[in-house]
């Protein structure tokens, strides 16, 4: 017999402390990565699961880091945001090669993911940081998407596309969610024949502010996405807060993600338990 608890989300089971850890440990009940469940009443009897959160990727600002990211996201976005995503950050691989725009903001070190020419149409070490992206999803995975901001943003927009066209993460599963914050499309002809040769079909959701210098660039990177989510900004090239409807929007739309992610891990599980 074998029980998946994907679908627990909303539901509560009861079974006594031991039985339950008799029978994980003989793998009949199956749980998800992200699973989470809490002890519930007095006796501590009854398990309640945790809501499935969205695990990302979170790729940082040109010459930032995972920790600055991590200070800008966490402090500024609300808990009710924060509660649906397994937000993983990481630095970029190559070190700072001149001045940060954060210094003296943020403390250092800081990163960058490649270089570029000052019409950014050229780039270095393009690949390796592909290839250094891949390996921290297959180390620190599986993720459902990625959050970029800046040029983590614009890397993150185009790795869909690339993906597809198995130019990049060729070993590790189909992006299914994007979060873009101040991106724009790369400019280089043959990366944007493999990025965005046909629009990018999986959900997302793009901050655009209006005074940021990238939101012209930003809003031609949406015709490239099939029914983006748009939330604007009054601020400038930052990682905003929300207002209302903006927190509304953002919360609809991480909500709906999490019922459909949860039915189809449901349906994977069903799927392998009859094969087993």
């Amino acid at each position: 017999m074998y029980i998946s608890l994907y679908s627990c989300t909303s539901k509560t089971i009861s079974p006594e402390p031991a039985e339950l850890k008799t029978r994980i440990q003989n793998r009949e009940i199956c749980f998800p990565a992200n699973f989470v469940f809490h002890k519930m009443g007095s006796e501590g009897k009854e398990f309640k699961a945790a809501e499935r959160k969205l695990r990302l990727l979170c790729l940082h600002g040109f010459r930032t880091s995972g920790e600055i990211i991590k200070k800008q996201v966490t402090g500024k976005w609300p808990e009710s945001v924060l509660n649906k995503l397994d937000l993983v950050f990481v630095d970029a691989p190559f070190p700072c090669q001149g001045k940060s725009d954060v210094e003296g903001i943020f403390d250092p070190p800081y990163y960058e993911w490649f270089q570029f020419n000052k019409e950014f149409t050229k780039y270095e070490n393009f690949d390796e940081c592909l290839a250094y992206i891949e390996d921290c999803m297959i180390a620190k995975g599986p993720f459902d998407g990625l959050l970029g901001f800046s040029q983590g943003a614009i890397l993150s927009a185009a790795l869909p596309g690339l993906q597809t066209k198995g130019v990049a993460l060729t070993r590790v599963p189909k992006i299914k969610v994007l979060v873009i914050i101040g991106g724009a499309k790369f400019r280089d002809p043959s990366i944007v024949e493999n990025a965005f040769s046909s629009q990018i079909q999986c959900p997302s959701v793009h901050f655009l502010g209006d005074q940021d210098f990238l939101k012209q660039h930003g809003t031609e990177l949406l015709d490239s996405f099939i029914d983006p989510l748009v939330i604007r900004h009054p601020k400038g090239h930052t990682i905003p807060r929300f207002d209302e409807k903006g927190l509304e929007n953002m919360l609809s739309f991480l909500g709906r993600l999490q019922n459909e992610f949860e039915n189809k891990d449901e349906k994977q599980e069903i799927g392998l338990s009859i094969a087993s």
